[in-house]
């Protein structure tokens, strides 16, 4: 089976999914990942926002208009990338994600989009997508721009593009980890071709 059919069937097992309290509080769907199913890059952020609620697609408001110029701003383009969230409902009113709504995500979902693309990098986007995948201790402030590995998989925290919107001082930031995720894939890239 390949990797497209893979994640359809995930959609197909989870998109009545009621396994936490948020299918119940108001979500209109559940918002799974998006993208490029043999990616090299997966960006993760915390959960949908109203628009992407409505739209059903990770990251299409104002913070997704910003990821995008993240994305192209190192080279790649949306459709290059694999885009999804750790919860994949909207928390009322736009709440942080409750550790057992992370948990029960992750487990059913998230963690099988990760097996299914097996990216090289896994950017996390913010301390909610940061703290899921590496642990509560993790704080955003001390592990942005620095690589962690998680089953073989580079992780790169850095700050959520709705921070930058409140805080634009820290674009400088994440300018920097994202040039740094770009210079390890194209090691990578370039180190595979030479072993042709």
């Amino acid at each position: 089976m390949n990797k497209q059919n893979i994640l359809n069937k995930i959609k197909l097992n989870y998109n009545k999914c009621e396994n936490c309290a948020l299918a119940k509080q108001g979500r209109k769907q559940v918002v799974f990942g998006q993208g490029n199913p043999n990616a090299n890059i997966m960006f993760i952020g915390e959960a949908p926002g109203k628009d992407e609620d409505i739209q059903g697609a990770p990251f299409v408001g104002r913070a997704g208009k910003l990821l995008i110029k993240m994305i192209e701003a190192i080279g790649y383009k949306r459709e290059d990338a694999y885009i999804s969230n750790v919860v994949k409902c909207r928390p009322p009113n736009n709440r942080t994600p409750l550790p057992n709504e992370t948990n029960v995500c992750k487990k059913l979902i998230l963690f099988k989009e990760i097996e299914t693309i097996n990216p090289k990098v896994i950017c996390c986007l913010g301390a909610s997508a940061t703290q899921a995948l590496l642990g509560k201790d993790i704080k955003i402030s001390n592990s942005r721009g620095l690589f962690f590995n998680l089953n073989n998989i580079k992780i790169m925290p850095t700050f959520h593009p709705a921070y930058l919107l409140r805080n634009p001082k820290a674009k400088k930031q994440v300018c920097e980890d994202l040039e740094k995720i770009n210079f390890y894939l194209e090691n990578i890239k370039n180190r595979d071709n030479a072993e042709k």
